[in-house]
């Protein structure tokens, strides 16, 4: 799929809300990065460096983690009868790079296909947060990366040949889960938006999936970042956005202790309504 086509299908048609620069860097995209000699590009780098995930290969247990670009990925799907697809989960990451890892692999044991994006990969790559003291929003402008970096990986992901088109889903955590919240393509089956109460300024608030897209959103209660006297105009939950969309909910865990005063995927009781409503969004569910 080229980024042109891409535009024309999933983008320009929601562009009324979209700042016009979002729409030219990413037509510019395929572009800017073959451009930079050896391939390193910027946007190329958060794509090779991609985390992926793939369910065990003859009965074993457990899945594989590798880089995207990393040859063992095709010698692994050797290991698959020809013509193996997955139902494929597109992880966007927290504010502090990959992390998750034993949610990524249960989603592999559940026969999910991850494919994690790792924005981090690029060059300059500052801090959004700050972790130790949960408060968010330094630079801006990361929002921008993560959205271009998701429009680069969709334009990749028909060149893999173990990724079923038809079952694409969008998991986003944190800073993650504001992009998988307000990106306006019409291309995922469902989304998961955990660690974000879809509040805030009118940069980060509210969900821009289609209506039609089933949407789970969960949170934790009482959760650091979100804090009235740390962070304001950031507390509820994404339920204030859920009107008229079908088959989607907001959930809100209770508190945490610690890290897992921001975690949501290590929550059991999360995980498992998560797994549920994938499967109930996969095409042969419906």
């Amino acid at each position: 799929m080229k980024i042109w086509r891409f535009i024309e299908r999933f983008l320009w048609p929601h562009a009324v809300r979209l700042p016009m620069v979002l729409i030219i860097a990413a037509a510019g995209l395929s572009a800017c990065a073959s451009g930079v000699p050896g391939g390193s590009g910027d946007i190329q780098r958060t794509w090779a460096e991609a985390l992926v995930v793939l369910p065990a290969a003859r009965g074993g247990d457990d899945p594989v983690s590798l880089r995207q670009s990393d040859d063992a990925v095709g010698r692994h799907m050797r290991e698959f009868p020809s013509g193996t697809r997955f139902p494929t989960v597109v992880f966007l990451h927290g504010c502090t790079g990959i992390g998750n890892m034993p949610f990524l692999e249960d989603l592999g044991r559940q026969g999910y296909a991850v494919v994690a994006p790792d924005s981090f990969a690029r060059r300059y790559r500052p801090l959004q947060c700050d972790p130790k003291s949960s408060r968010g929003g330094r630079n801006l402008f990361i929002y921008d990366f993560r959205s271009a970096e998701l429009t680069y990986a969709l334009e990749q992901l028909p060149e893999l040949p173990w990724v079923d088109l038809d079952n694409l889903f969008l998991v986003g955590a944190s800073e993650g889960a504001v992009t998988a919240a307000l990106f306006r393509g019409d291309v995922f089956n469902a989304r998961v938006i955990t660690q974000w109460t879809c509040t805030g300024a009118p940069l980060v608030a509210g969900i821009g999936a289609p209506r039609r897209t089933p949407v789970l959103a969960i949170v934790r209660e009482d959760d650091p970042f979100y804090a009235a006297d740390n962070t304001p105009g950031q507390q509820g939950h994404c339920g204030l956005y859920m009107a008229e969309r079908e088959r989607s909910q907001s959930l809100v865990v209770r508190a945490g202790a610690g890290k897992d005063a921001h975690d949501v995927l290590g929550d059991a009781g999360a995980a498992t309504a998560i797994f549920r409503f994938l499967e109930e969004s996969k095409v042969w569910s419906r």
